[in-house]
């Protein structure tokens, strides 16, 4: 723990806490940096620190006995590390870590736990964005399942820059084939045709969005549930402009 002068943060959701939880919080806050592939949850050990996002994204991975890797939950300044303990559990079967580098507010397990006892409302908040993740994870599965990669590689573009402050932002083919699940030469193709009809640039790892009201038509529906899920749990505005709503799958 650091004393910190500057209690003005950047993660939404601490954004959103009233002043007196803001203030059982924030003595127990320290800022560190995210390194790239830094691990903020390891599968199937207790929770050491919850991470509350300023800059940077938290990925949140599942992999088979086989040795399969695929995304399964994503989240920066809009949500945290840790959800589960708002679940009654110390541990997640899911590996989760910074897939890109930034900095965040952190609390170790133990102050954590001590200061939601002391706050239903803190509590609360925190609590539905537990619940608004595991939404998301559902919706992606339903997005896996139902959509074209093309369609999913759009919707999770758009999760992307949802979460951070800029247009674009480093990405490898790499790291979006293990993410999305599929092989490489597929990833290349799908951008090709993202780039092809401008709603995107991408050029040398780096990704640009272009034209996001494209991008999200695009995703015929994949994307925009669960952001209107976060919102209404929690009260903030997660996307950056009004989902287009055409096709909306549902759950």
């Amino acid at each position: 723990m650091s004393d910190q002068t500057d209690r003005t943060y950047h993660n939404f959701l601490l954004q959103a806490l009233s002043p007196a939880d803001r203030q059982l919080l924030s003595p127990h806050l320290e800022r560190v940096p995210l390194v790239l592939r830094q691990s903020l949850e390891r599968a199937n050990e207790p929770f050491d620190f919850v991470y509350f996002p300023e800059e940077g994204l938290g990925s949140v991975v599942a992999k088979s006995q086989a040795g399969t890797v695929l995304e399964v939950g994503l989240f920066g300044r809009d949500g945290m590390s840790g959800s589960a303990l708002l679940q009654g559990d110390d541990r997640s079967p899911f590996d989760c870590y910074a897939q890109m580098e930034g900095s965040a507010a952190r609390i170790a397990v133990a102050d954590f736990k001590r200061v939601l006892s002391l706050s239903p409302s803190l509590t609360l908040l925190l609590t539905r964005y537990a619940r608004s993740l595991s939404l998301q994870t559902g919706y992606t599965a339903l997005a896996n399942v139902q959509s074209k990669f093309d369609e999913r590689l759009a919707r999770w573009l758009l999760m992307v820059h949802d979460r951070t402050e800029r247009d674009s932002f480093a990405v490898t083919h790499e790291f979006l084939a293990v993410m999305l699940g599929v092989h490489r030469p597929g990833v290349t193709v799908a951008l090709q045709i993202l780039e092809g009809q401008h709603m995107i640039r991408s050029i040398r790892g780096k990704i640009s969005i272009t034209d996001r009201e494209r991008l999200v038509a695009f995703t015929r529906g994949g994307y925009g549930a669960a952001e209107i899920e976060y919102q209404r749990l929690t009260g903030i505005a997660l996307s950056r402009q009004k989902p287009v709503m055409r096709g909306l799958l549902a759950l």
